[in-house]
């Protein structure tokens, strides 16, 4: 059995979805019982309702389990307490494995979520359990937040310079890589850095936007101000906008870039690129 925590997430979901395609039994830890049954349609075995912030959570679920793939809740203030709950458990429990979904350069100290993430990958090395972390970078999916803005506007709207370059990966490449190294040996002490493709500015990746679409798409940049409050309408907390803030504005100062060659060996295949991704979108959603 493996424990995916998080699982309610798109990263959750999409691990869940990638082990049970392999035909591995998975346990699935959500926050809300509503989201049990779309789990369970996914693939999951099991699948529990828990608060991450209690220990006493990890200490039921994990028993039983001999592989662990932790996500925490997306910019959650409380991930290092969450990660030593996680860890110690899993410890405890004698777990094989345990796969920590970490960030693309967490040494970051001006985005306070990486340098979280930092923290938990010192507690997982002084821990004593056999680990694998996965540093992934910004997902090709976040874009799709703003599809209905580039398909009915042709604008892709982002709250930096149109000028900063990041690099991707698709998320489908993780889930993908995480059903590999969960059902194979080999990977454990390993911190792999995964990245699908080379940095783009933001007006290249309009310029793929509009190569898929067949219409132009102009990158454009959203101010900060405007952006803030289009998140506090949407309910955003204190903590999430304060930290995706100065999480922008790293990336105005320095972008995020890495190298796609770790993600490739992983694969055994280039990895996805940004237009094969946006390709891949449109073709299902003219489908549905």
């Amino acid at each position: 059995m493996i424990l995916v925590t998080g699982a309610a997430g798109k990263t959750g979901r999409a691990v869940v979805r990638a082990l049970a395609g392999k035909g591995e039994k998975v346990k699935a830890l959500v926050r809300r019982p509503e989201q049990v049954e779309q789990l369970k349609a996914l693939g999951a075995a099991e699948v529990v309702v828990g608060d991450m912030l209690s220990q006493v959570t990890f200490e039921h679920i994990i028993p039983g389990c001999r592989a662990v793939y932790h996500i925490c809740p997306n910019v959650d203030p409380y991930e290092i307490v969450i990660g030593a709950f996680a860890i110690q458990e899993a410890h405890a429990a004698g777990v094989e494995h345990f796969v920590y979904h970490s960030v693309l350069h967490p040494q970051t100290e001006d985005m306070p979520h990486h340098w979280k993430k930092l923290h938990v990958e010192e507690i997982l090395f002084e821990s004593g359990l056999n680990f694998t972390i996965f540093q992934p970078a910004v997902y090709m999916q976040n874009f799709l937040s703003s599809w209905k803005k580039i398909t009915n506007e042709h604008v892709y709207p982002v709250p930096y310079p149109v000028e900063t370059r990041l690099s991707m990966v698709d998320l489908e490449d993780v889930a993908e890589v995480a059903a590999k190294v969960l059902a194979e040996s080999g990977h454990q002490g390993a911190t792999y850095e995964l990245v699908g493709c080379e940095p783009l500015a933001q007006t290249e990746a309009a310029d793929c936007l509009s190569q898929v679409l067949g219409y132009p798409v102009k990158a454009e940049r959203v101010d900060l101000e405007t952006w803030t409050a289009q998140a506090q309408k949407a309910g955003m907390g204190e903590y999430q906008l304060d930290t995706l803030l100065k999480m922008f504005q790293y990336y105005e100062k320095h972008g995020l870039w890495g190298s796609p060659r770790v993600l490739t060996w992983l694969l055994n295949r280039p990895p996805t690129s940004f237009t094969e991704f946006a390709a891949r979108v449109v073709s299902e959603r003219k489908i549905k």
